[in-house]
């Protein structure tokens, strides 16, 4: 590892990318994240014993953080530990990625700017150009596109809906479980369905692609853990980056959800760029009879 690696937080590194990593390895993360202090004084044996998985698991989970050897990993989490702003706090205090109880404003936006940006950045190296590509070709050859999501999500599929609609294509998202199910009931060959869900674990989300999929729709993943019920159960999987909440009680951080955005924003972008001609006509005139009579006279937009 270099050592600049070294001078970062190692528990927000492992905390970042745990979300991407195997079940086995994400076990060791979760051991380590629960709770740092005892990890650090932990042999390799012992830690692979609370993870329930072999030595040679963790001298994978080394591997796959870039670490030399085990020695590094307990010197980073202690240096983590020792390093960060309010580092006695337990993590009960934790209320969001990183961010804890009495955090200063400054401090606050330092750290989820940090975490929105990682994600971007790792989503950005996780998205496969050829499944963008298909994925577009797909779009618009389509009857229809549904979109399923839940939760924080669903930002995203009305994201995505909003802009392919603009671009003329027939888009549907319904918030509700059970119509996104019934709707995935009517889709055929001709129709695509895409499943949006940071752990790829949401049962409703997993039922609306395993419906469609049933009924013949090219179904597409947008999740960051490959190893999820979601990317087994989809036709093609688009890998965004993940994160570990910080907190029980806060769920799962928000900054996850760039990665959603960013990989909405590239199909869109792809779709405009490849079929440019139908879209700017398409643009042109939702602008005119939907969005310019919206707009105060004189306004610029």
């Amino acid at each position: 590892m270099s050592d600049q690696g070294m001078t970062d937080n190692l528990l927000h590194q492992i905390s970042r990318r745990a979300g991407s990593l195997s079940p086995a390895l994400r076990g060791v993360a979760e051991v380590i994240l629960t709770d740092p202090e005892v990890a650090q004084s932990l042999s390799i044996t012992e830690l692979a014993g609370r993870a329930g998985v072999a030595d040679s698991t963790v001298s994978r989970f080394l591997r796959e953080l870039e670490l030399d050897g085990y020695n590094q990993l307990r010197l980073g989490i202690a240096q983590a530990i020792y390093s960060r702003p309010g580092a006695a706090e337990p993590k009960a205090s934790w209320v969001y990625e990183g961010v804890l109880k009495g955090d200063t404003p400054s401090a606050v936006v330092e750290k989820v700017l940090h975490g929105s940006l990682e994600a971007l950045t790792r989503t950005a190296e996780r998205l496969d150009p050829e499944i963008v590509t298909e994925t577009v070709e797909r779009i618009h050859a389509a009857s229809s596109v549904y979109f399923a999501a839940m939760g924080s999500s669903s930002t995203a599929a009305e994201n995505a809906t909003m802009r392919f609609v603009r671009a003329g294509v027939r888009c549907h998202f319904f918030r509700d479980q059970s119509v996104q199910s019934m709707g995935s009931a009517t889709l055929g060959a001709n129709d695509v369905l895409i499943a949006i869900s940071d752990s790829g674990d949401s049962t409703s989300v997993v039922s609306s692609a395993q419906i469609a999929k049933f009924h013949g729709a090219h179904t597409v993943g947008i999740t960051s853990n490959v190893d999820s019920a979601l990317a087994s159960v989809v036709d093609r999987v688009l890998v965004t980056a993940g994160t570990v909440a910080s907190s029980d009680v806060y769920g799962e951080s928000v900054t996850a959800k760039w990665g959603q955005l960013l990989a909405i924003d590239v199909l869109y972008a792809t779709y405009a760029t490849k079929y440019y001609e139908e879209t700017a006509d398409y643009l042109q005139e939702s602008y005119l009879s939907a969005i310019k009579p919206t707009r105060v006279s004189g306004s610029r937009g």
